[in-house]
């Protein structure tokens, strides 16, 4: 450690032992951005805006504003970017990522990430610097990857980039067929589908038995089925599933759905979106990814994915009782890397699109023609 940013660290422990007091970040001596030297991108600079750091109890409170300008440094587009953001390895609250996706990036061009986040460090643990941040992964446009990969971000990204071709493709369709006008009203289609979902608090906890004396006295749990959503060209299918749920029905846990392999590629990961009801009714509740890493899902092979948190289920703060559960394969990663998504007209025909949120390349060409006008997003999609 250089001399420097030691005696700076030091005095940063000084001030923030005074009470409830409030330190600027320097960039210098808190935050330390690590780049291999063959990473595709490079640091052109760091800002740290209103970045603080203040103490609570025993630990430290690092609010981070700041903005990376990078650059790509690799002869290929980039379509996306996963950073990690870490304070303190073991301490809770003290690891986060920042993920990019739906970026159009070409050699040579600089962009920017930003990072807003809330992290803790031990007190005693303080050492320069406070944060560390590290490229996990770099998706290029021919879905080639580049990083360690510690967090998965290239099943993340590649199911992204998956989505953003899918939902680019679907508004091109409209722009040929309807024009300007068409493409204008499917992005304000967008919105409105946003603003419009039925929306549910799901609060995730530690998985704890429902079979409690508290649980018991109110009348016990049940076992409730699951109904499946079916889409005729995914390589994986739902074909049996249940959960247990509280009597009253806003507590649901310990869901299990086995999945059957119809295609003729091993699968590594699959991911299934868990649809509840009540009385009036549907909402996106959560995903259901594989327990652990070790899935290997072989062709004509069947297996059983589990969720193992807790979901308490309510709105404005009142509980929701949940009558009727659902699920639909949502992704699936195969050995080789490849992904799989939903397609338009599976989403379509499934009436996904009205719980669904709209999917970040939507949201980003949304925001475009919020900003800039409809002739900004047709040069836009003409980019790709």
């Amino acid at each position: 450690m250089a001399p420097f940013a030691r005696l700076a660290l030091v005095g940063l422990l000084s001030a923030v032992g005074a009470p409830a007091q409030q330190v600027p970040l320097d960039p210098q001596t808190a935050v330390q951005v690590n780049l291999r030297d063959d990473s595709p991108v490079t640091l052109l600079s760091a800002a740290m805006g209103e970045s603080r750091v203040s103490p609570r109890g025993a630990a430290l409170v690092i609010d981070l504003h700041m903005v990376l300008t990078l650059r790509n440094a690799s002869p290929n587009r980039i379509h996306g970017v996963v950073l990690s953001v870490v304070s303190q390895e073991v301490a809770v609250g003290g690891k986060a990522s920042v993920s990019e996706p739906s970026l159009n990036v070409g050699p040579g061009e600089a962009f920017p990430v930003r990072i807003d986040l809330q992290l803790m460090r031990p007190t005693q643990a303080a050492a320069s610097p406070l944060v560390k941040v590290e490229l996990d992964g770099v998706l290029f446009q021919n879905l080639t990857f580049f990083g360690p990969d510690k967090l998965h971000s290239q099943r993340t990204l590649t199911a992204w980039e998956m989505e953003a071709q899918r939902d680019r493709e679907h508004l091109k369709r409209v722009l040929a067929q309807n024009g300007q006008e068409g493409l204008r009203r499917a992005l304000l289609d967008i919105q409105a589908r946003d603003e419009d979902r039925p929306r549910l608090d799901v609060r995730l906890v530690r998985r704890r038995s429902l079979s409690g004396a508290g649980v018991e006295a109110a009348g016990g749990v049940h076992s409730e089925q699951f109904a499946f959503l079916q889409f005729p060209n995914a390589p994986v299918e739902p074909v049996a599933g249940w959960a247990d749920l509280s009597a009253r029905g806003d507590v649901a846990q310990a869901a299990h759905i086995d999945v059957h392999n119809r295609s003729g590629k091993a699968v590594r990961y699959v991911e299934l979106g868990w649809l509840v009801s009540d009385q009036n009714q549907q909402y996106m509740a959560a995903s259901l990814p594989p327990s652990g890493p070790g899935l290997l899902l072989r062709p004509d092979q069947t297996a059983r994915v589990d969720q193992d948190t807790e979901l308490r289920f309510s709105r404005n703060g009142e509980p929701v009782s949940i009558r009727k559960m659902a699920g639909f394969v949502s992704q699936v990663e195969f050995t080789d890397g490849k992904v799989w998504v939903p397609s338009r007209q599976d989403l379509e025909n499934a009436s996904l699109l009205k719980v669904l949120a709209p999917s970040a390349e939507e949201q980003r060409l949304a925001d475009i023609y919020l900003k800039k006008g409809i002739q900004a997003v047709v040069d836009e999609l003409k980019k790709f």
